[in-house]
Order: structure tokens, then C-alpha cells, then sequence
């Protein structure tokens, strides 16, 4: 069987957060694949000319061979399941109810929490941007994220589900909004995203955010 094409649409600065949890879902995965950007802030992704375009309009994009999907979770789910172990690494436990709390994770960390998203932006953790205090609506919204991650890490472990599964990635991720810029995090919590953080993959597309910017 041939090696598939595959290709990975990002914004131009790599600070989608959903484009780093796709880069990494490949990375782990152990599969060949480039890299593909288009300028969010030139409106490049609303140019009918554009692979997204008539998919969601959105980064991320993959293109394998000649099926283009985009919104970052459906993308993990799909590359879990057409690269399938044993002969590649499994993004999601294998275990059903892991399986499902991972997705949980991912699609709460995707839909809620606004208020830290749009106060600590992905430029504080890929391009070191220094912001005002948070708002009491962020406080309020970071007390919940160290409220349910808390819960969800109770037993220790530096993994949300034994073995690492790429919601550990997205939740780090969040949690780093607010470490590297330096608010208050709790420990165990800042422990646990510092861990993440090292993973070869997540390191990988970091260093494609401070290229662009050298």
C-alpha cells in the first residue's frame, strides 16, 4: 500500500491551539506529512480559492490524499481511527469510558472557558505577549478550569487516563495560557502542564511558532 499524502493546513503564526493539537495528533502517530500555512489576518481562509474554504472556513485543515477534513477533534478522532493500532500509537485510550471522558475533555476545553481564551490568547505562551490582569469573569472561568482539572488529575498521575492520549495536549495547553504568563496556578496543575509541555511532539510545534517569529 502506498504512503498516503498528507497535509496539514495552520495559521501563518502557528498559534492555533486546535492546529497544535492536530500537529501533535501526527506527530505521535509517527506519520510523514507537511506543513501548509494560510494568513488568518489577510483573510486568506475566506478566499473561495483556499482547500478550507468550502469545508468550515477554519484552521485546521488535513488533506489525506484527497479527502480534506477540518475542526480539530473530528480530525483526532479520524486520524486515530484510519492509522489504527497496533501499527501506530493510539491518541485516545483504549479503555471506553477513558475513551469518552478524553472527548469530554476535548470538547468542553473547545466550547467553554471563554474568558481565558480571550484574555490569554495563545500569543502569551507562543509569542511571550504580556497582558493586563484578569478580569473577575476570567478569575471566575480560571477557578473552573483548576476546579475540574483538579478533579480530573485527583489521583496524581501526570497523565489525565494512565498513558498519555492527546486531551493531556489540549489541556495543557489551557492550562499554560495562564502559567506562562504568570498568573497563579495551582501547583500540582502547573506540575502537570510543565510535563505535558515537554513532550517531543508539543515541543516540535513550538519551535515552529518561535521560527516564524526569528
Amino acid at each position: 500500500m502506498s504512503r498516503p499524502v498528507i497535509t496539514l493546513w495552520s495559521d501563518s503564526q502557528f498559534y492555533s491551539p486546535y492546529v497544535m493539537s492536530v500537529y501533535v495528533a501526527l506527530q505521535e502517530k509517527g506519520l510523514h506529512f507537511s506543513v501548509k500555512t494560510v494568513d488568518l489576518d489577510r483573510g486568506e481562509h475566506l478566499q473561495d480559492s483556499w482547500k478550507g474554504y468550502v469545508q468550515t472556513r477554519r484552521v485546521p485543515l488535513l488533506e489525506v490524499d484527497a479527502f480534506e477534513l477540518s475542526e480539530s477533534s473530528a480530525i483526532t478522532e479520524y486520524l486515530d481511527e484510519r492509522f489504527a493500532p497496533p501499527q501506530w500509537e493510539r491518541l485516545y485510550p483504549h479503555d471506553l469510558e477513558k475513551r469518552a471522558r478524553a472527548r469530554q475533555v476535548q470538547a468542553w476545553l473547545r466550547s467553554d472557558l471563554m474568558p481565558i481564551r480571550e484574555e490569554r490568547p495563545t500569543s502569551v505562551i507562543f509569542g511571550g505577549a504580556k497582558l493586563p490582569p484578569l478580569s473577575q469573569t476570567a478569575q471566575a472561568s480560571a477557578a473552573k478550569l483548576f476546579s475540574t482539572a483538579g478533579a480530573l488529575l485527583a489521583d496524581g498521575k501526570p497523565n489525565l487516563f494512565g498513558e498519555w492520549c492527546i486531551a493531556d495536549a489540549d489541556l495543557a495547553l489551557m492550562i499554560n495560557r495562564l502559567m506562562l504568563h504568570g498568573d497563579d496556578v495551582p501547583e500540582r496543575l502547573a506540575d502537570y502542564a510543565a510535563f505535558q509541555w515537554q513532550r517531543a511532539s508539543v515541543q516540535r510545534f513550538a519551535a515552529l511558532s518561535a521560527a516564524r517569529a526569528g
